[in-house]
């Protein structure tokens, strides 16, 4: 049986499914982007896909926290079209 890999959302603090998490990356150039293929090299942070992990993540800056920098608003928006394409 193969283990699952869980992680650690950062914004409703559940573990679920790498799968079922989106990984957003701070690059070692410090530039802030969604990392699709989870293996994208810098300080990573897991957000549950949805729209309700978003905006927790928005509001308390806990996504800004974990990566320990600011994050423009054009990564929510982009965050915001990703899920948009998956529902």
């Amino acid at each position: 049986m193969k283990k699952i890999p869980l992680r650690r959302c950062v914004a409703t603090m559940t573990q679920a499914p790498k799968k079922e998490l989106l990984r957003i990356v701070k690059t070692p150039e410090g530039e802030v982007k969604i990392d699709l293929s989870g293996k994208a090299n810098g300080r990573g942070a897991y957000l549950l896909k949805s729209y309700e992990a978003l905006e927790v993540a928005r509001k308390k800056g806990s996504l800004a926290r974990a990566l320990e920098c600011e994050i423009p608003g054009r990564l929510f928006d982009e965050i915001k079209d990703y899920l948009d394409g998956i529902q």
